[in-house]
C-alpha cells in the first residue's frame, strides 16, 4: 500500500508555537490552517491575544446557507459581539474553554467581532471555503479599519464590556 496517511496533531505544543508567533505580530493574532486554500471547508486555529482588533464583519457567499461560521474555544476566552446592520451592538457572548459556553455557530450575514479576553486564546474555526480574500468579509463601515488609534480604543472598550462585574 503506497498511500500515506496525513495526520495533523492539534496539541498544546501547536497552541504554544502559534501563540508565540501571534504575540510577535502587529495584529496580535495568527491563524494555523488545517485546510488548503482551495478546500471547500476551511478549518483552522485562530490564536488571539488581548489587544487584537477584529473589525466587525459578516460572511456573505453566493449560495444561500454557506456564509455560516463556527467557533469553538480550545484555550482561553473570547468575547463574541453581534451587531445589526447599523453597527449597534445587539448581543454579546463569553466563550470559554472552561465553559459553560464553549462555542457558537453564526448564521450567514451576521455582523460580528471577537475580543480576546485572555492571553494565548485558541479557537477552532470552521466555515465554507474555498478562501477568496477579496470576497471573504463584508465590513461594517461604521467602525475604524485595523491599525488605527481609533481601532485600539474600540477594542479596549469592547474588552471592558466583559470585565469582571460586567459579565454578559
Amino acid at each position: 500500500m503506497s498511500d500515506s496517511i496525513r495526520l495533523q496533531a492539534i496539541d498544546q505544543s501547536l497552541f504554544d508555537r502559534v501563540a508565540a508567533v501571534a504575540r510577535g505580530k502587529p495584529r496580535l493574532r495568527m491563524n494555523h490552517n488545517l485546510h488548503q486554500e482551495s478546500d471547500l471547508v476551511q478549518r483552522f486555529l485562530n490564536v488571539l491575544q488581548p489587544g487584537t482588533y477584529v473589525r466587525p464583519h459578516r460572511h456573505v457567499r453566493e449560495r444561500a446557507g454557506t456564509g455560516f461560521e463556527c467557533f469553538l474555544v480550545l484555550q482561553g476566552e473570547i468575547g463574541l459581539l453581534i451587531f445589526d446592520s447599523d453597527g449597534q451592538l445587539i448581543e454579546r457572548h463569553r466563550l470559554s474553554a472552561a465553559g459553560p459556553l464553549r462555542g457558537i455557530e453564526l448564521a450567514e450575514n451576521q455582523f460580528h467581532s471577537l475580543v480576546a479576553l485572555e492571553p494565548d486564546t485558541v479557537m477552532f474555526e470552521l466555515k465554507q471555503g474555498p478562501y477568496q480574500p477579496t470576497q471573504d468579509k463584508d465590513f461594517l463601515s461604521a467602525f475604524p479599519g485595523e491599525g488605527s488609534e481609533q481601532a485600539e480604543d474600540q477594542e479596549r472598550s469592547w474588552r471592558q464590556l466583559f470585565a469582571t462585574g460586567h459579565r454578559p
